[in-house]
């Protein structure tokens, strides 16, 4: 048995006893330059290596002085990086847990694995994307047969709205790697969905959404739910009041957010943050993917209705498509708990932060099967046509931990995000008036 680790200890070498690690010594090891990871009780510095992280340092850096077993996928790297492992007497995981339900869960996902429901199935995809460039053609033969009149314009806007919508949908599969075996050809099959069907960069959207699945609902680390001064959710509402923080007036925030929540995210937020993310990591393939997206629309377009028609057609898919991509993608996160670190497993932190939504054949469409959240933050590698079939084991693993399975109705889902923003807005006023 190795005697208990230093801090600043280098590499194990090989061979020799492994020193062990408490985690009150572990837990400093959570700054800019200075990460370690637990991963089956072994501990790795990660300090350097984390810039070289697939999902790039900030995704890995979340999980400094923590166990993160459920989450590394790139395990072959972390040899040369290993230090020390737990302790025998120290816990598993540092902080509010339930081991039974992580030694459950890793259970599950086995049995998940052995029904291969990581599986794909191609033809499902390539009807995805068939359906979507078929929206994309409908839309300009419309325009083309029909003259650019109101109602024709009308109609293929909203057959552009149609495929960019669907196109968000394709491109976050294959940004999970859920379609093809090949993690290289889910890259590239990214680039051009994003890049050419939609005009942003497949790495900007891995670098945010990426973050967003490892610390879900968790402020300054999910950028989904870091959206204070604007908008207050959550524990935040009352630290705002308490120190007499008013930018906006908060509890009116579910009366302003149709003014500026999903018109505006994508057509202005997205595209800035995008090109933003772009330039600062240079970025150059993916400038020129989306350079090709705006070429091929605005030459489709500008014959017809010229420059000011083509600007005006575009940003109206923008905001439209915008209206969708928050109202599904919130649905499932807003009205749930959303605060700072808990330090919680895998499985309950995922569970604390998403609900589902009522399963149909429309809804599964119209949602790209988002409406099942719960599962895809359980497995977020598994392809979206496996969802409903492992739902069921993911029930009864709720049930049999005493775990809220929350499955709500579509509308009852939309209206409670408004709920959510006025209680909030309402949580602080009470704290910024009282307290």
């Amino acid at each position: 048995m190795g005697g208990v680790g230093e801090p600043g200890r280098g590499p194990a070498q090989p061979g020799a006893p492994l020193p062990t690690f408490r985690w009150e010594q572990i837990r400093p090891h959570n700054l800019p330059g200075d990460k370690w990871l637990v991963i089956e009780r072994r501990v790795y510095d990660i300090s350097r290596w984390a810039q070289r992280h697939p999902g790039g340092s900030r995704l890995i850096g979340h999980h400094g002085a923590e166990d993160a077993t459920d989450l590394s996928f790139v395990r072959k790297f972390l040899q040369p990086l290993l230090i020390g492992e737990l302790a025998p007497e120290e816990p598993s995981q540092d902080g509010p847990q339930n081991a039974q339900l992580v030694e459950d869960f890793r259970a599950l996902r086995q049995a998940v694995k052995d029904m291969k429901l990581f599986e794909a199935k191609p033809a499902f995809f390539a009807l995805l994307l068939g359906h979507i460039l078929a929206m994309e053609v409908l839309a300009w033969l419309t325009i083309y047969l029909l003259g650019p009149g109101w109602v024709p314009s009308t109609v293929a806007a909203l057959i552009l709205v149609i495929s960019q919508a669907q196109s968000w949908y394709l491109q976050h599969d294959l940004g999970h790697t859920s379609v093809f075996r090949k993690s290289q050809w889910n890259h590239v099959a990214q680039q051009f969905v994003m890049g050419q069907l939609k005009g942003f960069s497949a790495h900007w959207w891995n670098f945010r959404h990426f973050r967003h699945h490892a610390k879900p609902n968790i402020f300054h680390k999910d950028p989904d739910v870091t959206v204070a001064p604007v908008f207050l959710l959550g524990e935040l509402s009352i630290e705002y009041g308490k120190k007499k923080r008013r930018y906006l007036p908060y509890n009116r925030q579910h009366l302003y957010f149709f003014l500026i929540g999903p018109p505006l995210l994508v057509l202005v937020n997205f595209e800035v943050e995008n090109l933003a993310y772009v330039l600062m990591y240079m970025r150059w393939t993916d400038l020129l993917w989306a350079a090709s997206f705006y070429a091929r629309f605005f030459l489709s377009y500008i014959p017809f209705y010229g420059v000011p028609g083509a600007l005006l057609l575009f940003v109206a898919v923008r905001v439209l498509e915008s209206h969708w991509f928050v109202w599904i993608t919130q649905m499932n996160h807003i009205p749930k708990e959303i605060g700072h670190e808990k330090h919680r497993d895998w499985a309950s932190s995922q569970l604390a932060a998403t609900c589902n939504v009522e399963h149909s054949l429309f809804i599964d469409w119209f949602s790209g099967h988002l409406n099942f959240q719960i599962e895809h933050h359980l497995f977020p590698t598994m392809p979206r046509h496996n969802y409903h079939r492992v739902a069921p084991l993911v029930k009864a693993l709720c049930t049999k931990h005493g775990l809220s399975y929350e499955v709500k109705p579509f509308l009852t889902a939309l209206v409670d995000i408004i709920r959510s923003l006025k209680k909030s807005g309402d949580i602080w006023l009470e704290a910024y008036l009282h307290q």
